[in-house]
């Protein structure tokens, strides 16, 4: 039986003595226990663990306001209580949650033997200190985020506020049902966008736009179902791709003003990619569909929600994000619907494959009546080599361009491929197999790899050791990486004869900074161009891999002809999706097995041809629905 708030609080207070004074206060899905004492809870076996057992919630114990330090006494209290073996880099404050971040060198020493420090802390300012290592690379956008939402946590601590009586609001009366409508991302890739509603609520997943489509860019928010956008009750992010979060200022724009849920590194890269479609789209002359503010807005409706961490995002659902293996903090997202009736799960962009950067999708799940499974490579011959086979691709196209002093450009999306790509160069020139020779990073890459490297807990473990080490084994900060600083330095590489390798978004070359490297540099035959991603139907480069002598470009203004002399070659194995035998293979390790497969994110036949096979296989209902469709669930 689903309480109310009132009745959350009735039965919080049957466990508390009377003799501590505490208010008890909604983060969203969680419950926050807010105490000048909050040493007089206890932790599993105390007043904590009695009261989430009975009421079955997660129990927050936050300090009461009124004991917390000033942040400049705080930070002050911090410094001299830390010693200066931590080294201490940055200290954020979270006043919403009342948490410090404390970033140091030496997170041992910061720490102390048995916790003294951090208890220290605790007891003389009252904050919640949390140590992280600093990063080997600092991130402009975690940097701005975290003052952004301390600057305004007032005003966030009444939206959690806000989201936690939503959640907690009496029940509807009638029979338990469920569907999904198809919003967009079915029978196409780009602009996914579906909507889980159900008897008591109403639930978007996804929110992108079609890069490659100017004239239909967004998802069908003006379906009847999705209206009012107000009435929506929580909106879940299964990656930062701007084809599946690219349009979700527009909801702000337009009226919504509930959560979002999605990981930490999806909310960092999130703000990095959507700041950065604003400003292509005005360098091209093009009508944005939001602005900065609809951005910042959205990141202030933003609720952290780490892998394998269950929270109520509605009134009858629950939610558990685990990893998907396709970019940095990628999810599939597991519904539980109406206590049990119910268990959906968003497969999301997935690859089951283990590689540099992420371990393989999760396939373990307590329960699933229905999939949803991505079908971007889901068609009979959609097959890609595996991570070391590309790898070796890779090694030979940069030794041909290189021995012959050719430049390389590839064209990659800033968030995943170009992190992978690095990493291959750097065990290349690491090796002695070539000579190294600068390797240029234009357009947004290395802030995202900045992120990757302030998220280590989403990576391989592999990865995570040898960024958190200072022992030269961290592959992104060698010094043949070199950031593009500007227009200035770019006209100057593109001007210099020596060889080189760029790395420019954007990846299918629709738009972005790779657009001026491959102009100028098209016509050598002595230069390559690598694809190592996704080409979407419509883009440049899709144009390209279908072998055209010359495509049109605009140059100063005008519509000219560039005729194609370098070496073109398409990587297909550093996709960050599962191909067919991997999609398969998902499928078959999933635990439990699901009853329905709805097969998207792919062209009609992809989806078609993946979701026969399912059928055949598993002996399960399948589909591959049109946009705007309504499959029934419960």
């Amino acid at each position: 039986m689903r309480l109310t708030f009132k009745e959350l609080k009735d039965e919080i207070a049957k466990i508390v003595p009377k003799s501590i004074n505490y208010t008890v206060e909604l983060e969203a899905g969680n419950i926050a226990i807010m105490t000048a004492e909050p040493q007089k809870f206890g932790g599993g076996d105390g007043l904590v663990g009695k009261i989430a057992k009975k009421i079955r919630r997660k129990i927050k114990i936050r300090p009461d306001p009124s004991i917390l330090f000033s942040e400049v006494d705080a930070k002050s209290s911090i410094e001299s209580i830390i010693p200066k073996d931590a080294e201490i880099t940055q200290i954020y404050f979270d006043g919403c949650y009342s948490e410090v971040i404390i970033q140091c060198k030496n997170p041992g020493e910061a720490v102390g033997r048995r916790g003294a420090n951090v208890n220290e802390i605790r007891e003389k300012t009252g904050w919640i200190p949390i140590v992280e290592r600093t990063p080997p690379i600092i991130s402009k956008s975690i940097h701005d985020i975290r003052g952004y939402r301390n600057a305004n946590s007032k005003e966030r601590r009444k939206l959690l506020r806000d989201f936690g009586l939503n959640i907690n609001r009496p029940q509807r009366q009638g029979s338990s049902w469920a569907r999904i409508t198809a919003l967009g991302s079915y029978r196409e890739v780009g602009r996914a966008c579906h909507l889980v509603t159900t008897n008591e609520s109403r639930i978007l997943i996804d929110v992108g736009v079609n890069v490659a489509n100017d004239l239909d860019p967004m998802p069908f928010f003006t379906a009847p179902e999705a209206l009012p956008l107000d009435k929506i009750d929580a909106v879940v992010l299964t990656h930062a791709h701007l084809d599946h979060a690219g349009m979700l200022p527009v909801l702000f724009k337009y009226g919504y003003r509930g959560p979002v849920y999605c990981t930490p590194p999806t909310r960092d890269l999130m703000l990095l990619l959507q700041t950065d479609y604003l400003k292509i789209g005005g360098a091209e002359g093009r009508q944005p569909p939001y602005s900065m503010e609809d951005i910042r807005t959205c990141q202030m409706h933003v609720v952290d929600v780490n892998w394998d961490q269950t929270t109520d995002v509605a009134p009858d659902v629950k939610m558990t994000l685990s990893n998907a293996g396709h970019i940095l903090g990628s999810s599939a997202v597991h519904f539980h619907i109406g206590n049990g009736k119910h268990n959906l799960l968003f497969s999301g962009d997935q690859k089951y494959e283990k590689s540099w950067l992420f371990d393989a999708a999760n396939t373990r799940f307590p329960r699933v009546e229905s999939l949803v499974l991505e079908s971007t490579y889901g068609a009979e011959g959609d097959f890609q080599p595996s991570r070391q086979e590309a790898n070796q691709e890779l090694k030979d196209i940069v030794s041909r361009t290189l021995a012959r002093n050719g430049k390389m450009i590839f064209p990659v999306f800033a968030v995943g491929r170009s992190q992978e790509v690095m990493i291959a160069i750097d065990e290349l020139f690491r090796s002695g197999t070539v000579k190294p020779v600068p390797v240029w990073l234009d357009g947004m890459i290395q802030e995202a790899t900045a992120i990757h490297a302030g998220h280590p807990e989403f990576l391989t473990t592999s990865l995570r050791k040898s960024l958190l080490k200072d022992d030269g084994g961290n592959p992104f900060s060698n010094e043949w990486f070199r950031p593009v600083k500007g227009r200035e330095l770019r006209e100057k590489i593109l001007m210099d004869n020596s060889p080189c390798i760029v790395l420019a978004t954007s990846g299918m070359m629709n738009a972005g900074p790779v657009v001026e490297y491959f102009r100028h540099w098209a016509h050598g035959d002595r230069n390559s161009l690598c694809f190592v991603g996704y080409q979407a139907e419509g883009t440049l480069g899709r144009r390209l891999q279908k072998g055209f002598g010359e495509v049109p470009m605009v140059i100063n203004g005008k519509t000219e002809m560039v005729k194609i002399g370098c070496e073109m070659v398409t990587i297909d194995g550093f996709s960050g999706h599962s191909d067919r035998r991997q999609l398969l293979e998902f499928v078959d390790q999933l635990h439990p097995k699901p009853k329905n497969i709805i097969c998207h994110h792919g062209d009609y036949h992809k989806c078609n041809e993946l979701g026969h096979t399912l059928r055949e296989r598993y002996k399960c209902r399948t589909y591959a629905p049109k946009n705007l469709e309504t499959i029934r669930l419960l």
